[in-house]
């Protein structure tokens, strides 16, 4: 039962590695893009071509389950929270480095321990609580001039992680009621796409067609995403699949050399060397949770959400 567990875990966490890898070349697309184009224009076309990608994947046979959801308050929660997260990250992204943004999403971790504790009742241990704080330290050495005042590009980043962490809890809430991982990534993307479409006649701009291909290819990044993220916060508690997040660093300290050409100095390798450490403790600490017990298979109780199960 034990080994069990920890196969899954270790499942859990490499989907969550393969995750950093697509998400961070989606978010420098966007920083690309967000130069020259409002968020309505980036995320009404991306959301139908997620949205299209997922009905045809359904549509396999061996995935065939339909887009139907167990938990549509919960499916509606984490579609309006994913709308917000991304837009606040499409204008984080417009007004700060990436080290700024990531320094926020290296806030993740902590907010996703204090909700996990709050709504799924995945409390969290005292050693983790300390490797969660020594990811924020850590992430804290990748924001070169410290936090000398507070700027709009800030508070997008804030909102961003606040309502991306409660994104991914509902998804963990949602993952235990049910199994069906392509409506979690259908539904959020049907909300986005019409909602940003209500606005995309306001702030249309022709876009040539090199702009449109870095559109797609966000897209089907965005999708490979946040499919393999939503099984993965089935597999793992959300608290130790979001450390694991921060491996984006080190993909976008590659992309932002390559791609934009920003160095790094020695403190930010310093930052991701202390972040990893710290995913690997709250890894090690989910393989001593992951013992197959009913009571963590169970649905939790929400004690300030009303997001019951809908019986099938």
């Amino acid at each position: 039962m034990i080994t069990s567990g920890i196969r899954t875990a270790g499942l859990g966490a490499g989907l969550a590695v393969l995750y950093t890898v697509f998400i961070s070349s989606a978010d420098a697309i966007t920083k690309l893009i967000a130069g020259g184009y409002a968020a309505p224009q980036l995320y009404a076309l991306s959301g139908l071509i997620v949205l299209t990608l997922a009905a045809l994947t359904d549509r396999y046979p061996g995935q065939r389950r339909g887009l139907k959801t167990r938990c549509p308050k919960a499916m509606a929660l984490r579609s309006l929270f994913t709308v917000m997260a991304a837009i606040c990250f499409f204008y984080a992204f417009r007004y700060l480095p990436f080290a700024e943004v990531f320094l926020f999403i290296g806030m993740i971790p902590i907010l996703a321990g204090i909700f996990s504790g709050l709504i799924l009742d995945e409390h969290v241990r005292p050693m983790a609580w300390l490797a969660l704080v020594a990811g924020f330290v850590g992430v804290a050495f990748l924001f070169p001039a410290g936090i000398r005042s507070i700027q709009i590009g800030h508070l997008f980043a804030f909102a961003a992680a606040v309502t991306g962490t409660l994104s991914m809890i509902a998804s963990r809430y949602i993952g235990r009621v049910e199994n069906n991982s392509l409506a979690q990534v259908f539904y959020p993307n049907l909300a986005l796409c019409l909602t940003m479409a209500c606005a995309l006649p306001f702030v249309w701009k022709p876009m040539p067609l090199a702009d449109l291909g870095w559109v797609a290819a966000y897209a089907g990044l965005l999708f490979l995403a946040r499919w393999l993220v939503v099984v993965a916060l089935r597999l793992l508690a959300a608290y130790a699949v979001t450390p694991l997040m921060n491996l984006q660093f080190v993909w976008m300290v590659v992309i932002g050399a390559v791609g934009f050409g920003e160095y790094p100095g020695a403190a930010t390798y310093l930052g991701v060397t202390i972040v990893i450490s710290s995913g690997l403790v709250l890894l090690w600490d989910q393989f001593g949770r992951s013992t197959g017990t009913e009571d963590e298979e169970a649905a939790p109780a929400l004690p300030f959400m009303a997001l019951r199960r809908t019986r099938a």
